[in-house]
């Protein structure tokens, strides 16, 4: 979480990151998702970030060192968490619109009579719509909520 929020206060990209440290859009992404990374990686970052790759630990690794601009609170840690999930939302509606819009031209080309892409973007649409419904938290069973309610009642006590 420390890498995103330090790439994000920069106003750098995932992509522009991998450039400036040298690293893969992959291994960027596999880091911001909290997987461990190697100290050569953790030396290029500290590099792109102009500072010292000591710094770069989660707090509660070494928070005698963490200056409070570097740690990640709860309330900034669900937000990023939430703007990850609203990014893959729109990512997989780009990809959609592409994707009928192809096939709507080989469609058109090859057959004017029967316009099968349309059952693909039916179908496909109503997926679309289920994640949108669930990136906004509209649906109440798939929601924090929700999970936070369940949790209480397994616990048999507030949060």
């Amino acid at each position: 979480m420390l890498i995103q929020k330090l790439r994000l206060q920069r106003g750098w990209s995932q992509e522009q990151l991998a450039d400036l440290s040298g690293l893969s859009v992959r291994t960027v992404q596999r880091i911001e998702r909290g997987q461990p990374a190697s100290l050569e990686t953790m030396k290029a970052l500290g590099a792109a970030f102009e500072i010292d790759f000591s710094d770069l630990k989660e707090p509660g690794m070494n928070s005698s060192q963490q200056t409070p601009s570097q740690t990640v609170s709860n309330d900034e840690a669900l937000a990023l968490a939430h703007v990850r999930k609203l990014k893959g939302f729109y990512i997989h509606a780009a990809q959609y619109a592409i994707t009928i819009g192809f096939l709507a031209v080989v469609n058109i080309a090859t057959s004017r009579h029967y316009y099968w892409f349309l059952w693909v973007a039916l179908a496909w649409g109503i997926g679309l719509l289920f994640h949108a419904l669930q990136s906004f938290d509209k649906i109440p069973f798939l929601n924090g909520e929700w999970e936070r309610r369940q949790v209480e009642k397994q616990l048999g006590r507030r949060l």
